[in-house]
């Protein structure tokens, strides 16, 4: 359900791309979520999946779950990643489709995508590449994608129906959608959806 609400849109993402900014630069510093591999690991990633990932792809990892738990991607399907932060996710997916496959990153925080594509190099996923853009407007075609992944990102969204329009846009017919999210049981107040702290922290 879209939140009816009275934010600033452009500033409610400026303090978010302000976060995540710090977190891709200093990922050590500390924050009220968990960051980095240890972190993937208590999510249930497979270790296999990680190894070998130098520390900048997976320092800066800030999701809240495992969406590969879901289901494994297979050999040559196309990925759509729905906030793609430092880029961890991404590559894994890359892994699992394989040369074949492709994997599309989208994310809003320049510092996050300069990093992701920097990640991509150094690990030599070519098949992975990154773009700036909103969960509200992808910036992939119709159909594109076998597959659509995200970690802790929509709850960010103050237009969660437009998200998940644009997931089923880029989503082959049949595809799949393994998110994994922050939701919660009680409707939130209306003063509470209108800070931009609570967003964004």
């Amino acid at each position: 359900m879209t939140l009816s609400v009275a934010l600033d849109l452009d500033r409610l993402r400026g303090v978010i791309q302000q976060e995540y900014a710090e977190v891709a630069a200093c990922p050590t510093k500390g924050y009220h979520f968990h960051v980095g591999r240890e972190h993937a690991e208590r999510l249930g990633y497979d270790p296999a999946d990680l190894d070998g990932l130098p520390a900048s792809v997976t320092e800066s990892f800030a999701g809240i779950g495992n969406p590969f738990a879901l289901d494994r991607l297979r050999a040559g399907e196309r990925v759509v990643e729905v906030g793609a932060g430092a880029g961890m996710d991404a590559i894994v997916a890359a892994r699992q489709v394989g040369p074949t496959g492709r994997v599309i990153g989208v994310d809003m925080t320049d510092a996050m995508l300069a990093k992701a594509r920097a990640n991509a190099a150094v690990v030599g996923a070519g098949n992975a590449e990154f773009r700036k853009g909103y969960a509200e407007a992808l910036p992939v075609e119709d159909g594109w994608a076998d597959v659509v992944i995200s970690n802790g990102v929509i709850n960010l969204c103050p237009d969660k129906d437009a998200a998940y329009r644009e997931v089923f846009r880029v989503l082959k017919p049949g595809g799949r959608v393994q998110i994994v999210d922050t939701a919660v049981r009680e409707a939130v107040p209306q003063e509470a959806r209108e800070n931009i702290a609570l967003w964004a922290g």
